[in-house]
């Protein structure tokens, strides 16, 4: 099967439903910095306040459509950007709050989270290539503070979490802020030519290929300070939004994926197995999640065994679908992979697009109705847009870096 991308019919697809994403999320700017939660018609919903790794994802997306030379795109992350370096921004301790609440008060109880500065440190570098004002001064403050409080030097994995003044670090880690922490160091690297960055995404994903080799391709999510796994962790909260209990089906694709950029990016001197585990994280996703029939898609979370523990299907976990079957038929040749993606563009385009008020239905439930148990609302278009970009470019470049670069159609 000739693969979709070879098409330009499919290439156009894309690049109109990334304008289509753009618009829908055009409103997203807070009048005082940042970017808010977005309802289901793509307005501000003020009851969730300004969260920062919300802000940091559409300053990022913005970015990109500015790059890419759409009108409006560059005052929106601009504006965007500004609750970066202005209220989601900790001015005494350093580093960012989780967000600021519906009355403008600092979520302290969150505490300072590895998550949110990955993210951070993504959008703060699509803005700089982007050439935001103030971007590179966000982005090389966003960088010391990462090193200082997150980066694990001996471990070579970052830690999760600190109490908001920065004075206590949490026991937990996890590897949801170390997979975000990939693709941001790969684009720090880009951003700033600092090779370091690639060299700690590489560590991160070796450590990865070992853990998947122990677990069958099923990833454990949760660790303590040692990195010993916590699988047992949120099991009387297994739809938790940001810690599942299980092995979650959309991080098995989103790895697959990340893998093979960290081999690109590092080329000779990237760690061993990182394409056959790619693969084999790849096939075990879809082994577990996927649901065949009349409501096709994939299941949220699994247990240690495969077996579905939460089936309400994601946005986020198709649009990694497709992003890495994409990528592994680059990286492989095989067929296979070619048709998967089309499958998946297919439940995408019939089951997650809302065609009257635009942009993705983020949750659905085993039937394929929409529900909002876990995601109210279409919050920001991180997911969606990087689906339409990530056919579009070699897999050796961050977004920002090939866009800018020029290098849309590989």
């Amino acid at each position: 099967m000739q693969h979709l991308t070879h098409q330009s019919t499919h290439v156009a697809w894309l690049d109109q439903h990334l304008r289509d994403l753009l618009d829908f999320g055009i409103h997203v700017p807070d009048p005082d910095g940042g970017a808010g939660y977005l309802d289901n018609e793509g307005d501000r919903d003020p009851s969730f306040g300004v969260l920062t790794y919300i802000t940091a994802r559409m300053v990022h997306v913005y970015s990109l459509g500015a790059m890419l030379g759409v009108p409006g795109c560059r005052a929106v992350a601009q504006q965007a950007m500004a609750g970066l370096t202005g209220r989601l921004r900790d001015a005494h301790a350093g580093g960012w709050w989780n967000g600021i609440d519906a009355d403008g008060r600092p979520l302290r109880d969150a505490g300072k989270q590895c998550y949110d500065h990955a993210f951070v440190l993504l959008g703060a570098s699509s803005a700089t290539l982007a050439g935001l004002d103030g971007a590179e001064e966000l982005l090389s403050e966003a960088c010391r503070v990462y090193e200082e409080r997150f980066w694990e030097e001996e471990a070579g994995r970052p830690r999760d979490l600190w109490d908001a003044a920065f004075t206590r670090p949490d026991d937990y880690r996890g590897l949801n802020s170390s997979m975000h922490s990939v693709e941001a160091m790969l684009a720090v690297a880009d951003a700033t030519g600092d090779g370091v960055w690639r060299e700690r995404a590489g560590k991160v994903a070796a450590f990865v290929v070992d853990l998947a080799a122990r677990f069958d391709g099923r990833l454990p999510e949760h660790f303590d300070r040692d990195w010993t796994p916590q699988p047992e962790l949120n099991r009387d909260q297994p739809d938790d939004q940001f810690k599942p209990f299980g092995a979650t089906i959309g991080h098995g694709f989103e790895w697959s994926r990340l893998l093979l950029h960290v081999e690109a990016a590092l080329g000779e001197r990237a760690p061993g197995g990182l394409a056959d585990t790619a693969v084999a994280l790849f096939d075990r996703a879809v082994s577990d999640g996927w649901v065949a029939g009349p409501h096709p898609g994939f299941v949220y979370t699994t247990d240690f065994d495969g077996q579905p523990v939460v089936t309400d299907r994601m946005h986020w976990v198709v649009t990694e679908a497709i992003a890495a079957a994409d990528a592994l038929q680059r990286r492989t040749g095989e067929g296979r992979f070619a048709r998967l993606y089309a499958d998946w563009w297919d439940v995408a385009r019939l089951h997650f697009m809302d065609e009257e008020q635009g942009s993705w239905f983020h949750q659905l439930d085993e039937s394929n109705e929409v529900t909002d148990g876990v995601w109210p609302g279409k919050p920001d278009l991180y997911h969606a847009a990087q689906a339409t970009l990530l056919p579009r470019l070699p897999l050796q470049t961050s977004l920002a870096a090939g866009v800018r670069a020029g290098m849309m159609g590989r």
